[in-house]
C-alpha cells in the first residue's frame, strides 16, 4: 500500500483535496476546546464518582496527564505531517502494514461514532427532563438526525456553530463553579469530601478506575487533526491548539470537580444522569436548573457534533483510497460535503444509542482511542528517523515511551474491569473488518 492510499492522503499530496481549507487559527483553537472541554464533564462526574468516590478531581488530574503525552506526540506528528488522514497515516508511515493502518483508521472513526452516541444518550437524561419527557430513543434519533443535517450544511458552518456552542458550555461550567463556590462560602456542603476515596480500594487503584473513564472528557484534541486538510497552515497552528485546548479544559475540570464533590453528596453525583444539575440545585444564587439544563444541552450537542465531523470526514477518506465501498465517498456537488458518510456515522451512531448505555459507550470510546493512541506514540518514536522540509514540532523522546507505557496500562485495567466494553469495541471493528474484505473483493472482480 503507498502513502497515497492512506485515507485522505492522495488529494492531500497532489494539493488537490476536494475539501475546502476553511478553518483558521483561531477557528481550530476553538474546534479543539470545544470538543476537550465540556460534554464530558457535563455527562460523566457522576459515573467517575462511582469509581473513584468524592477525590473526583484526583481522577480528572490523571487523565489529564496521560492525555498530555498523546497529545504532545499528536503535536509532532500533524506539523511534520499535515495531511488529514492522522493516525491513519502516521501509522502507515511508520510500519507499512496496510491492515494495521486500516484498523487505526477504523478505530479512530468508530471512537467518534461510540463518542456522539454517548453524548445523545446523555442529550436524554436528566438535562432534557427539565423541559420535557421523551423516549431515550426517540431523542437519541431526532438527536443525531439533526446534527447530521448540520454536519451536511458544511465545515465551515458547522465549525462556526462550534464557536457559539463552545462559549456558552464554557459560561455553563464557569456558572456550576461560582455557585458552588458561594454554596461553600455559605456554610454548605463537606470539603472533606474533595478527599474521599470509594471505601476498600487502594487509592491509586481508584484514581486509575476513574481516570479511564474520565479520560472520555479529555479525548477530543485527536479529531482536529482528521480536519487538517480543512485548516489554513497547519504546521504552525496545530501545537497552540492541541495544547491550548488541554490547557483550559484542564483548569476547568480540576475547578468544577473540585466544587462539585464538595457542594453535593458522592452518592447524589452517582445516582444522577445530570451530576452538574444537583450542584446548581444547591446554590444559593436563584439560578433556574433549567437556563442550566439548557446549556448542558447545547454542551452534549457541540461535543457530539465534533466527533460527528471527524467520523464522518475519515470515511470520506478512507472510500476516496479504496479502502471501504466507494459509495461512502460522494461528495454533495452543491455543498461539498461528504453526504454519504454523514449518512452513514450518524446511523451507526444510533444503533449503539439503541444498544448501549451511557457508562459501557463511554467506556468503549476510551478503549479504542487507547489502542490508536499505543500506535501513535510508537509511531513517533519509529518515524525520528524520516526527516521532512519544514519546521516542525518535535516531543521529548520520554514523552511518547510514557504515553505507550500509559494507555497499555489502561488497557489492560479496562479488560480487569469490565469485558463487555472489549465486546462493543470488537463489534464495531468486526464491521469494518467485513467492509474492508468487501471493498478488496470488489476491486479484484
Amino acid at each position: 500500500m503507498s502513502t497515497a492510499a492512506i485515507p485522505g492522503t492522495a488529494a492531500a499530496g497532489a494539493g488537490e483535496s476536494a475539501l475546502r481549507p476553511a478553518i483558521s487559527r483561531r477557528m481550530l483553537t476553538v474546534f479543539v476546546i470545544g470538543d476537550v472541554l465540556g460534554a464530558g464533564i457535563y455527562a460523566l462526574v457522576g459515573e467517575v464518582a462511582g469509581k473513584v468516590g468524592g477525590a473526583i478531581w484526583t481522577s480528572f488530574l490523571l487523565a489529564g496527564v496521560l492525555a498530555a503525552f498523546t497529545a504532545t506526540a499528536y503535536a509532532e506528528l500533524v506539523t511534520k505531517y499535515p495531511q488529514a488522514a492522522g493516525a491513519a497515516l502516521y501509522t502507515h508511515k511508520a510500519f507499512k502494514q496496510p491492515f494495521v493502518t486500516f484498523l487505526v483508521a477504523f478505530a479512530v472513526m468508530c471512537s467518534g461514532v461510540a463518542s456522539a452516541a454517548t453524548l445523545a444518550t446523555a442529550f436524554g437524561g436528566d438535562y432534557l427532563s427539565e423541559f420535557v419527557t421523551v423516549p431515550k430513543l426517540v431523542v437519541g434519533a431526532v438527536f443525531l438526525g439533526a446534527l447530521a443535517i448540520i454536519n451536511f450544511r458544511g465545515i465551515k458552518e458547522s465549525v462556526s456553530l462550534n464557536l457559539g456552542l463552545t462559549a456558552i458550555e464554557l459560561t455553563g461550567l464557569l456558572l456550576v463553579s461560582a455557585i458552588g463556590l458561594v454554596f461553600l462560602l455559605d456554610g454548605g456542603g463537606d470539603p472533606g469530601r474533595a478527599l474521599d476515596f470509594t471505601p476498600g480500594d487502594a487509592v491509586p487503584l481508584a484514581m486509575l478506575s476513574g481516570a479511564s473513564l474520565a479520560f472520555f472528557a479529555l479525548i477530543g484534541f485527536e479529531d482536529s487533526v482528521n480536519v487538517a486538510e480543512e485548516v489554513r497552515d497547519p504546521s504552525r497552528v496545530f501545537p497552540r491548539a492541541l495544547f491550548g485546548g488541554l490547557l483550559v479544559a484542564g483548569v476547568v475540570y480540576m475547578l468544577v470537580t473540585v466544587i462539585a464533590s464538595m457542594s453535593v453528596e458522592t452518592q447524589q453525583l452517582v445516582d444522577s444522569d445530570g451530576p452538574l444539575l444537583e450542584v446548581v440545585d444547591q446554590g444559593p444564587l436563584g439560578m433556574s436548573t433549567k437556563v442550566f439544563a439548557a446549556i448542558a444541552l447545547f454542551a452534549l450537542t457541540n461535543g457530539a457534533l465534533i466527533n460527528l465531523i471527524m467520523a464522518s470526514r475519515l470515511v470520506y477518506g478512507m472510500s476516496n483510497e479504496g479502502i471501504v465501498p466507494k459509495a461512502l465517498g460522494r461528495v454533495h456537488p452543491d455543498r461539498r460535503t461528504p453526504w454519504v458518510a454523514i449518512l452513514f456515522t450518524a446511523a451507526l451512531a444510533g444503533v449503539l444509542v439503541i444498544v448501549g448505555d451511557l457508562d459501557t459507550l463511554a467506556d468503549t470510546t476510551v478503549l479504542l482511542l487507547l489502542f490508536v493512541f499505543v500506535c501513535v506514540n510508537s509511531a513517533v518514536l519509529v518515524l525520528r528517523r524520516e526527516t521532512v522540509e519544514h519546521d516542525h514540532f518535535r516531543a521529548p523522546t520520554a514523552v511518547p515511551v510514557l504515553g505507550v507505557i500509559t494507555c497499555a496500562a489502561l488497557i489492560v485495567h479496562k479488560a480487569f474491569d469490565d469485558l463487555m466494553v472489549f465486546a462493543y469495541a470488537g463489534g464495531l471493528i468486526a464491521l469494518g473488518i467485513a467492509l474492508w474484505a468487501v471493498t478488496r473483493a470488489t476491486r479484484s472482480a
